[in-house]
């Protein structure tokens, strides 16, 4: 029984955090609503931003516009569930300016579930899901042969994707523990990692395609799932089966964003505010 206790005790903690902030956030419901509404902004920005683009051209990267629209609406679904469930990290540096952390570090719970859950952004709800209806539309209109690989991975691709942007936002907030200001760099990595994913990676060339579509993984985002969803070659010459390894790279990206991050709390000083 004490076993017991002491296993709930910290998931009783972290619901109670959850709760109040439920709480907290629909207390005023007509601001509620309307930020529920306005969130959603980003994704049709970002979807009409590959619908303009076609306009000019019929092909973008070698892609036609249904084929792009399943790329984007991957990218989008991805986003927009890890900014749901943890994007709010960035406000890590905050925490840090003013001393809060400190109080985060005291409590007997995990820091990184905790500053998950004291402003989780439920407003950013609707957001996630217009970008799963947008990646239900592309799908079905893409003239995709399913099989039962092809189901899971729609199903999968998404789930490992906001993996991978959500590893992408602790990795980059963690720099706040040696550098507060380093809100730009992070952007660079999410907001940009954003929008690097919307495009076919054909598009891209050189060294920034190397860096950021293999070096650190965009690529398995949305680009090659997509190719495999589509029963597409990759122009660029992988094989097959990258199309099916965009879990691999999340698992690889949640590791990696999990030794970068406890290695800043090892490293954080307190601010003394």
């Amino acid at each position: 029984m004490a076993d017991r206790g002491r296993t709930a005790g910290p998931a009783a903690g972290y619901l109670a955090l959850l709760r109040g902030q439920a709480r907290s956030q629909a207390s005023y419901r007509t601001s509620f609503v309307v930020d529920l509404v306005s969130n959603v902004g980003a994704t049709v920005f970002d979807v009409l931003t590959v619908l303009v683009l076609f306009q000019v051209t019929r092909t973008l990267g070698g892609f036609d516009v249904r084929e792009a629209m399943v790329m984007v609406s991957l990218s989008a679904c991805s986003f927009a569930t890890a900014d749901l469930a943890v994007g709010n990290i960035e406000r890590v540096r905050q925490y840090v300016r003013t001393g809060l952390m400190d109080a985060v570090l005291v409590r007997p719970l995990g820091a990184l579930p905790q500053l998950l859950l004291m402003d989780l952004p439920l407003r950013k709800l609707s957001r996630a899901l217009f970008g799963l209806a947008v990646l239900t539309v592309a799908a079905s209109s893409a003239g995709i042969e399913w099989t039962p690989g092809r189901v899971l991975l729609v199903i999968v691709a998404p789930l490992a994707g906001a993996v991978f942007f959500g590893s992408i936002f602790v990795a980059s907030a963690t720099l706040a523990f040696w550098w507060i200001d380093s809100g730009e760099v992070g952007n660079a990595f999410t907001y940009g990692g954003r929008d690097f994913t919307a495009y076919p990676v054909t598009v891209y060339g050189g060294w920034f395609r190397a860096i950021f579509a293999y070096g650190l993984g965009f690529a398995f985002v949305a680009y090659y799932p997509a190719l495999a969803l589509l029963g597409r070659a990759d122009p660029l010459g992988l094989p097959a089966w990258a199309g099916w390894a965009s879990p691999g790279v999340a698992v690889l990206a949640a590791l990696a964003a999990a030794a970068v991050w406890r290695t800043g709390i090892r490293h954080y000083r307190s601010t003394g505010s």
